[in-house]
């Protein structure tokens, strides 16, 4: 199956995401440089970056990335969009080792070549999107008996792990608070893409802000992006950054992952061998995103803190 032209701009701004919010994380980081040189640092608990103007470039090229990514949910299939987030691990590793002096080892080399084979393993053998004319669909494929049952299935794991595992273990077991934000996330993808689709919609025409189903998206991405936020800051204030990282994209991408097959049916077009292909696509980028991140445990190399993939939220 060729790649359709849908699936084409989905790339296109998948990858243009990537390189933005790679980047950002670099020029935030010299922001962050400066500003500590000049006055108490963040991790001090100081905010003079608040005052460098670089660190806002940053910030604005994240918020760049971070539209380019959501509008590209509105042409492909999460089962693209999503995992090819690595792709910003792989910009971030790159700059920094040019722009802040910060080596490269030959595994972190070895994690860019695997993530960049995934990926465009991935890419040549993903389905095409549906063709969907109204937010209508989007609701009617939401409301099946299938995804209905997931999303149950979700709410019941996360209020199980916020109400018993949480106090008991949420400082001592990282998966607590990763397992909350992977599966809140694979919601907010679901919904993203409905708002997406919708918002592509009314820009060629067709208002789908009067249906009632395009605000409870809304919402839902709303709902769901506070939850995340919550606990990933939980995450990453009690547990290694490096360490969270990696096991979050895993968890998040194969949820979402999940999640569009059952609401979107991404497989059901596609025959076995293609099928296998993506899911060694899939794997192979995982293996290159932990060897991306292992070489910050071991030693090798000092690069910045990896930022967590582009569609992680």
């Amino acid at each position: 199956m060729g790649v359709s032209e849908d699936n084409v701009r989905g790339l296109v701004l998948a990858m243009s995401s990537s390189i933005f919010i790679g980047l950002s994380f670099i020029v935030k980081k010299k922001g962050l440089q400066k500003a500590g040189a000049n006055g108490v640092r963040a991790g001090s608990g100081g905010f003079s970056y608040l005052y460098e103007p670089i660190w806002w470039v940053g910030m604005l090229t994240m918020i760049l990335g971070e539209v380019a990514n959501f509008a590209a949910y509105a042409f492909a299939p999460a089962i693209l969009v999503t995992p090819l987030g690595a792709l910003s691990i792989i910009v971030s590793a790159v700059l920094a080792h040019f722009m802040l002096n910060e080596k490269l080892h030959i595994f972190g080399v070895l994690g860019c070549i695997l993530c960049v084979v995934g990926s465009v393993s991935i890419v040549l053998h993903a389905p095409r999107e549906k063709d969907i004319v109204s937010v209508k669909e989007v609701w009617s494929l939401a409301t099946e008996p299938g995804f209905v049952t997931y999303s149950c299935l979700v709410l019941f794991l996360v209020a199980f792990l916020i109400v018993q595992l949480v106090p008991r273990y949420g400082q001592t077991h990282m998966l607590v608070y990763v397992g909350i934000c992977s599966l809140m996330g694979s919601l907010t993808v679901m919904s993203v893409k409905a708002v997406s689709i919708a918002l592509k919609l009314t820009f060629s025409g067709m208002n789908q802000f009067v249906y009632y189903q395009t605000w409870f998206f809304a919402a839902t991405v709303a709902f769901c992006c506070v939850m995340q936020i919550n606990y990933l800051n939980k995450a990453l204030d009690t547990f290694n950054t490096a360490v969270i990282s990696p096991v979050y994209y895993v968890m998040f991408t194969t949820f979402t992952i999940c999640a569009s097959m059952i609401m979107f049916k991404d497989w059901d077009s596609q025959n076995a061998s293609q099928i296998v292909t993506e899911i060694c696509g899939f794997i192979t980028i995982l293996s290159g995103t932990f060897l991306l991140h292992k070489t910050m445990d071991t030693g090798y190399e000092k690069p910045p803190p990896l930022p967590p993939p582009a569609n992680s939220l």
